[in-house]
C-alpha cells in the first residue's frame, strides 16, 4: 500500500509498505541536481553530497560508518541532473535507527574545512577516473556538445576548474537556498509503518525552512554536430544522438518499446545486426535520457578504428528501416513483453520501489500504478512508433561524437544523409 503526507512545513513524506519483506530502503530526496547551478559552480551539488558523510556535531565520519555496518546496512547517495538523494536500506527493525542517523548527517554536517580539502581531492580523482573511461567519458562529450551553453550538457561531477573553486562559503550557501522544505521529501518502501515514520520525520526535520519550490529553467536547444575528439585509444567510441522526449510525454511509452526493440538488449536489431552477425563490436546499444521537459535519443558503440565506417553503416541502415517501415509484429511484441517482464522482476526490491516512488513523485505528483504502465506498453502501436523514429531520427537534427585514434580523418554532419 502505499500513503502519502505532508509534515506542517510541506515536506513530503512517501510510503510503500511491504509486508512480505524484511528491509526497509528510505531515502531523502531533494529536488536539486546539476541542472540547477550556475556555470562557474559545476559540481557543487555533488561535492555537498559526498560532504554529508563526513562527521557531524553528534558523530564522526567513522561513527556514521560504524552505525550502519552494526545492523548490517546499507548506507550511500547520488546525484543526478535534477535530483539528489540520500538513502540507506537496513533491516525494518532499524529504520527509527536509520532515519536519525539520515536525518543528522543531513541538517547537522559540519563542513569541516580539512574534509572539504580532502574530499576535493577525492572528486578530482573520480573526475580523473570518468575521463579515463572512455566508453563513459564520451557520454559526457556528446552531452556537452549536443545541448552546448545548458546547464544539463554540464557534467555532475563538474570540472577540474571548478571543483578547485568550490570553498565552505559557497556550500554552506547552496545548501541553504536548496535544501529547503518545498523541495525535500522522504520516501521509504518496504517493512514500513507510515503513520510511525511521519511522526519521526516531524520530530526530525519540521525545523527545515517550509519554502524553496523547484525554479523553472527553459529546455536546451539541440545542437546538430559531429565532434571528432582525438584520444590515443585501442577502441574507437561512439556516440550518435538526437531529440529525445521528457519525462511526461504522451509517446513515452513508445519510446520504452522502440529503446528495448532498437538496442536495449541481446535480441534487439543492433546487438543482432552489429555484434551477432558481423562480430563488429562486443558493446552496442540505444538509451533514451528523458527529463523534466526534454531528452536525447542516443545509441553507443565500441569497434576497431578499421570498423568504423562498418559500424556506422549498418547502425544507420537500421536506423533508416525503423524509420520507414517500424517494427514487425513480433518485434513489437517482444519488446512490450520484455519491457513489462524486467519492469516486475525489478520492483520485487525495496531499493527499485523506493526510486519509484521518487521519481513518480518529481515528475507526476502522483502515484503511477502498475497497471497503468503495463496499459500504456501495451497500447503502444506500429504507427506510434513510425512517427517516433521519425522524431528522433530526423537527419537535420542529429548530432555524433567520435572518441579515440582517429589518426587526422574528420567525419562531417553529411554522414546522417544516409537517412534521408
Amino acid at each position: 500500500m502505499i500513503s502519502s503526507s505532508s509534515l506542517s512545513n510541506g515536506l513530503r513524506v512517501l510510503t510503500e509498505s511491504m509486508p512480505h519483506v524484511l528491509s526497509t530502503t528510505i531515502g531523502i530526496w531533494v529536488e536539486n541536481g546539476s541542472r540547477y547551478e550556475e556555470p562557474a559552480d559545476n559540481g557543487v551539488s555533488h561535492f555537498i553530497e559526498h560532504l554529508l558523510f563526513k562527521g557531524t556535531r553528534k558523530r564522526t565520519a567513522a561513527q556514521i560508518a560504524e552505525e550502519m555496518d552494526a545492523v548490517g546496512g546499507v548506507l550511500n547517495a547520488f546525484t543526478g541532473k535534477e535530483y539528489t538523494c540520500y538513502y540507506a536500506k537496513v533491516l525494518g527493525q532499524h529504520l527509527p535507527m536509520t532515519t536519525e542517523l539520515l536525518a543528522d548527517i543531513f541538517l547537522h554536517s559540519l563542513f569541516a574545512a580539512e574534509e572539504i580539502d580532502r574530499e576535493r581531492q577525492v572528486v578530482l580523482q573520480e573526475i580523473s577516473q570518468a575521463e579515463d573511461t572512455p566508453d563513459d567519458f564520451i557520454h559526457d562529450l556528446f552531452t556537452l556538445n549536443f545541448w552546448r551553453g545548458h546547464p544539463l550538457a554540464l557534467p555532475i561531477f563538474g570540472s577540474v576548474e571548478t571543483v578547485n573553486r568550490i570553498n565552505r562559503e559557497l556550500l554552506v550557501s547552496f545548501m541553504g537556498e536548496r535544501y529547503r522544505a518545498g523541495r525535500i521529501f522522504i520516501a521509504a518502501a518496504g517493512q514500513v509503518d507510515h503513520n510511525q515514520l511521519v511522526r519521526d520525520c516531524q520530530r526530525l526535520f519540521g525545523e527545515i525552512p517550509g519554502d524553496g519550490r523547484v525554479e523553472k529553467i527553459a529546455p536546451p536547444a539541440e545542437t546538430p554536430i559531429v565532434v571528432n575528439h582525438e584520444k590515443q585509444l585501442e577502441q574507437m567510441h561512439i556516440c550518435i544522438g538526437g531529440p529525445g522526449l521528457s519525462q511526461v510525454s504522451d509517446l513515452r511509452y513508445a519510446s520504452y518499446v522502440l529503446n528495448t526493440a532498437l538496442g536495449g538488449g541481446m535480441s534487439s536489431r543492433l546487438f543482432q545486426e552489429v555484434r551477432e552477425k558481423r562480430g563488429r563490436v562486443y558493446s552496442i546499444y540505444s538509451s533514451m535520457a528523458s527529463y523534466a521537459d526534454c531528452g536525447y535519443s542516443l545509441i553507443y558503440a565500441g569497434t576497431n578504428p578499421e570498423w568504423l565506417d562498418e559500424v556506422l553503416e549498418v547502425t544507420l541502415r537500421e536506423i533508416r528501416k525503423v524509420v520507414r517501415e517500424g517494427l514487425r509484429p513480433n518485434e513489437l511484441a517482444r519488446a512490450k513483453s520484455q519491457i513489462k517482464g524486467n519492469m516486475l522482476l525489478g520492483l520485487e526490491g525495496t531499493e527499485t520501489r523506493m526510486n519509484r516512488l521518487a521519481r513518480n513523485e518529481i515528475y507526476f505528483a502522483r502515484e503511477v500504478p502498475l497497471e497503468e504502465l503495463a496499459q500504456g506498453i501495451d497500447s503502444v502501436t506500429a504507427d506510434q512508433i513510425v512517427e517516433l523514429a521519425n522524431f528522433l531520427f530526423e537527419p537535420g537534427k542529429m548530432a555524433m561524437t567520435l572518441l579515440g585514434d582517429l589518426k587526422g580523418r574528420q567525419l562531417a554532419t553529411s554522414v546522417f544523409s544516409a537517412l534521408d
